[in-house]
């Protein structure tokens, strides 16, 4: 690796000329002020930064100590809280707050719906995401499981009547109509600004008509209608000439919906970058994505094309005026946290900079272009979403992180919002003065079961085997945790204001089973929740037209906060009587998961993927997929529940059936045909074998050293 030696630091000369050559121009930042500036603070904030991973370690072993300390004797959760704040794990919290968060755009503030989460090194991905603010209703349901039956490619006449009905059937829920039902129209058109509805001979309205809010094409012949409910708009496409317009009574030929309102550009979990090359490539499509001109090269059915962002979408009022509604989704960027250090920048101790860091500075570089064109932002904000922090100490020091970047940069204080990741368990209990360090910024909670329940499982690892993965869901710990968060955020003022999240629904291909069940997240109070595609934002909108989150919040504020006593029970089994295959069935499960997703990661760099499990179900799985499964294995082990002979047994048994499931990938390199010097498989066996050891349970630095050395073989 060539570097550039400036103010102190050794830049790596590919970093150094994308900053210089890429993201800098156009900004009205000066190249030699940003790096002086630049080193000047990552020298002053690197210790602070490392004595804060030190704690961490402190903390960590203080309440390792104190579960040996009672091996043996009943668990008593009065002194066990007692001791978790003599140790200030538990901080004290102070007196209610509500948020001060300006300039905040209305998707996070005023509208509740679907949130994606998409790897920011796939440049169509990013581009897919961006542009799934808006999908088709009748295709998302035509391609999926939640129209039964044998699915199409080609237009088939049955089915595209099954969709038309389960649409017609939603309409009549959020949109009625006065007297008649959706599927009895005829036709559809404006007469005085009003919307009517044709049926027979008779015309109707909405029985709100305060739900039609514009159209296009001529009034009494419209190619569209645009109508709102919760906030969220409907499109309703009419062309008689389509092959489902001319099939239709009213000649509606699609409805086009409201889908991702915001999406989360990865740089973390679902990501695998190592090295100065990994993270310009991920820079420069954030950087596309703010000058607004990246594009990817595709080809389907034979034809190349390009594929860029998509324009705002016009209408025309009901009273003649022009309607711009957003065309794209709203992007957050999610930086890495605080652990991990990157080599594309040597400092003059000869340490590598803390990766949360040179984060912070260039994403929010890249987003000056955006300040300008507010393509993203139309309030001037950039939003960076802040993972794996450990307690109010942690987040504030991300709140002196990115007061240095706006003065660095020149913007003003406050244009960087922040995300908070509520995801490690000195995070949760400290949940609400968390949230006060930095109440000035702050514009997103949420809650994700995968990194908590790993986080919960180092925490406490001393305290004896923990239980099934299958059984976490329905612990008291976690349900408290869920609810938590929620009676905080409102508490702190989120509502109408910021984002409370909930988590990923896993499987992009059983959309029926997330109908049925992804409506418990706004049902809970959350305004936003994860999804892992396009078709998946489309669809789970639908739940925000059924519930309106911001009622739900109002009702919730009224209820009874959970203690944080419940938060704080160990899911761990106190005398585990399980069978030996109960047991290797866990083990299996686990160790294929784990296989699964490190294969990909270290041969390929692919940090998330659809990756089959055991049952051959293809799940979207980044990092925190391999916390919760290695965590498991490892404490398992640690308590003597299974022996290493065992679990090595197993996961060479998986091995084999994850090759099996990769064979028609031109790509995969077999783990089986040589365990001993296939990098993937020891890597796999390291997160299981020296998990105990790894700071907080997290596998980044396993999985970078090893992908590095990967990257060297090739």
């Amino acid at each position: 690796m060539n570097f550039v030696e400036k103010n102190g630091l050794k830049i790596s000369s590919t970093l150094f000329e994308f900053v210089n050559n890429e993201a800098i121009p156009g900004t009205g930042v000066v190249s030699e002020d940003f790096w002086s500036k630049f080193s000047k603070v990552v020298h002053e904030l690197t210790p602070i930064n490392k004595a804060l991973i030190k704690k961490r370690e402190t903390v960590q072993k203080k309440i390792d100590d104190w579960h040996v300390s009672n091996k043996g004797k009943d668990f008593d959760k009065v002194q066990y809280v007692e001791f978790l704040k003599s140790i200030n794990y538990l901080v004290r919290e102070s007196d209610d707050f509500k948020i001060k968060t300006k300039n905040v755009d209305y998707e996070i503030s005023s509208v509740a719906g679907p949130q994606l989460v998409v790897p920011v090194d796939n440049a169509r991905y990013a581009l897919n995401a961006a542009n799934a603010r808006w999908g088709s209703l009748y295709d998302a349901l035509y391609g999926t499981d939640v129209i039964p039956g044998k699915k199409f490619k080609d237009y088939n006449s049955e089915r595209a009547n099954k969709v038309v009905d389960y649409v017609r059937n939603f309409l009549n829920e959020i949109a009625p109509l006065e007297k008649i039902d959706w599927k009895e129209i005829s036709k559809i058109f404006i007469e005085k600004n009003s919307l009517f509805f044709f049926s027979g001979s008779e015309k109707f309205q909405l029985k709100n008509t305060d739900q039609f809010v514009g159209f296009n094409g001529d009034k009494d012949n419209p190619s569209s209608i645009l109508i709102k409910n919760n906030n969220l708009h409907i499109e309703i496409k009419i062309d008689s000439n389509s092959i489902v317009g001319k099939n239709d009574k009213a000649f509606i030929s699609d409805i086009i919906v409201e889908s991702a309102l915001s999406t989360i550009i990865d740089n973390e979990d679902s990501v695998a970058a190592v090295d100065a090359q990994d993270k310009v490539h991920c820079y420069r499509n954030w950087l596309g994505l703010m000058k607004g001109d990246l594009k990817a090269n595709m080809e389907k059915n034979g034809k190349k094309f390009v594929r860029k962002l998509n324009p705002d979408r016009e209408y025309i009022s009901k009273d003649g005026k022009k309607i711009t509604l957003h065309g794209r989704s709203l992007l957050l960027n999610r930086n890495v946290g605080h652990l991990m250090t990157n080599p594309s920048i040597i400092l003059e101790d000869g340490s590598e900079i803390p990766e949360g860091i040179l984060d912070g500075f260039i994403s929010s570089l890249c987003a000056l272009h955006d300040f300008k064109s507010k393509q993203n932002s139309r309030a001037g904000s950039v939003y960076i979403v802040k993972p794996k922090m450990h307690g109010p100490e942690e987040v504030s020091f991300t709140n002196t992180l990115f007061e240095k970047v706006e003065t660095v940069l020149g913007m003003e204080k406050y244009s960087i919002k922040v995300g908070i990741m509520d995801e490690e368990r000195r995070t949760t209990v400290n949940l609400k003065e968390c949230i006060r360090q930095v109440k000035d910024r702050i514009v997103f909670i949420n809650t994700g079961f995968l990194d908590r329940t790993g986080d919960e499982m180092h925490t406490s690892f001393e305290a004896g085997p923990m239980i099934f993965k299958g059984e976490m869901k329905k612990s008291i710990w976690l349900n408290s945790y869920e609810d938590w968060n929620v009676d905080i955020g409102l508490s702190c003022g989120f509502s109408g204001k910021a984002q409370i999240g909930k988590g990923m629904w896993a499987m992009p291909d059983q959309m029926s089973n997330m109908m049925d069940q992804k409506i418990s997240h706004p049902n809970s109070g959350a305004n936003c929740a994860w999804v892992p595609s396009p078709t998946a934002a489309t669809l789970h909108s639908l739940h925000y037209h059924k519930v309106n989150v911001f009622d739900v919040q109002n009702k919730l504020k009224a209820r009874t906060k959970t203690k944080v006593e419940n938060i704080l029970e160990i899911p761990k089994a106190d005398r585990p009587n399980w069978s030996i295959e109960d047991i290797n069935r866990e083990l299996e499960n686990n160790a294929q998961g784990i296989l699964g997703y490190v294969v990909r990661w270290i041969d390929q760099g692919v940090g998330c993927s659809k990756v089959p499990d055991i049952n051959n179900v293809g799940l979207m799985e980044d990092r925190a997929t391999l916390r919760i499964s290695s965590q498991h294995i490892s404490n398992w082990l640690y308590h003597g529940i299974c022996k290493k002979d065992q679990v090595l047994e197993i996961m060479k048994k998986m091995a084999r059936i994850v090759d099996e499931q990769n064979k028609n990938d031109p790509n995969y390199k077999k783990m089986s045909d040589d365990f001993d010097n296939s990098l993937a498989f020891s890597t796999a066996c390291d997160l299981v074998f020296k998990g105990r050891s790894q700071p907080s349970g997290y596998t980044e630095p396993l999985l970078h050293k090893k992908r590095l050395e990967m990257k060297k073989a090739l």
